[in-house]
């Protein structure tokens, strides 16, 4: 009767990889329990999840060909946009988020352009708002920036004004910071830099002051929907963001977390659910409206 916060089935987003190049439903070895599907088997994967309560997809892209100016990430007819538009189709209820980022189509695995070495953020932001564009063409409902570039909020909004998509809603990763705690996720997205890291565009961990600063300039750029990442490590940036601006938060409980707690637990070493709950709680209680994660199906099943 008195206990502060509480999960529902609303709060969690479910994130899955489509991939173009797989023929099958493929596993993920560093994350157990989560694959890459073929297109087809996504829908059929988003439909069941729909049906268990799964109320919203978080879609990451893996396409067949990669190159140098991430074609296939805005392709009319790319793996994304394919997928979203039998999504909405198939299943018209679900809240369909596309991931608008360009490393999983950049040959260098960056998340934008490169030249010399160096990732160019100006140059960057026309290939992420046209794909923004395409997303939104297709049937996406909110677009979600994660590259990190600044001035994309505001460049991807003109993009989507200029269309005709005034309605799309943009989730921006404001507060993204570059974190060991991606590993898995670069497997199962196949995304890992072929050089350097992402520290020049990406947020430094130490800093907390710089992550406000940041979610400050998207909202300013009219993003209507913020993202932290990652979660557990970063609950005091999650809350000072949502004390301050009290905007639509939501918080990515990413793939070295939800690896870490499958070990442990796979080991007899903690309790998968009790403690998959607490950690959920514990985003819930630190301010997030919203919670990305790789467990959302088994948290509906464990509520009812």
């Amino acid at each position: 009767m008195v206990r502060e916060s509480s999960i529902q089935a609303k709060d969690f987003i479910l994130p899955l990889f489509v991939s173009e190049k797989a023929g099958s439903k493929t596993p993920i070895p560093s994350m157990p329990g989560v694959f890459q599907f073929t297109s087809g088997e996504l829908i059929a994967h988003a439909l069941d999840a729909a049906e268990g309560g799964i109320r919203s997809v978080l879609l990451f892209g893996i396409p067949a060909d990669k190159d140098e100016a991430a074609r296939a990430a805005y392709a009319e007819n790319g793996i994304i946009q394919r997928t979203v538009r039998a999504l909405k189709k198939e299943v018209p209820d679900l809240i369909v988020i596309t991931d608008v980022c360009l490393c999983e189509y950049m040959s260098h695995g960056h998340c934008g352009v490169v030249e010399s070495g160096v990732v160019l953020n100006d140059e960057s932001l026309d290939l992420l708002a046209k794909t923004a564009v395409s997303h939104a063409a297709a049937g996406a409902d909110i677009v979600a920036p994660s590259d990190m570039m600044d001035g994309r909020v505001a460049a991807i909004r003109a993009a989507l004004d200029g269309a005709g998509f005034q309605n799309a809603i943009i989730m921006s990763y404001a507060a993204k910071f570059c974190s060991s705690f991606y590993g898995p996720f670069r497997d199962a997205a196949e995304s890992a830099p072929a050089f350097g890291d992402r520290r020049s565009y990406q947020m430094d961990f130490a800093n907390a002051r710089e992550a406000l600063r940041e979610v400050e300039q998207d909202i300013a750029e009219s993003a209507d929907m913020i993202l932290v990442k990652p979660g557990l490590a970063y609950l005091d940036i999650l809350w000072r963001v949502k004390e301050r601006f009290q905007m639509p938060t939501a918080v990515y409980n990413v793939s070295g977390e939800y690896a870490m707690i499958k070990a442990a637990a796979a080991n007899g070493w903690l309790d998968e659910r009790e403690t998959v709950l607490e950690i959920m709680t514990a985003f819930k209680r630190a301010g997030a409206d919203l919670i990305v994660t790789y467990w959302a199906r088994e948290i509906l099943e464990w509520l009812r």
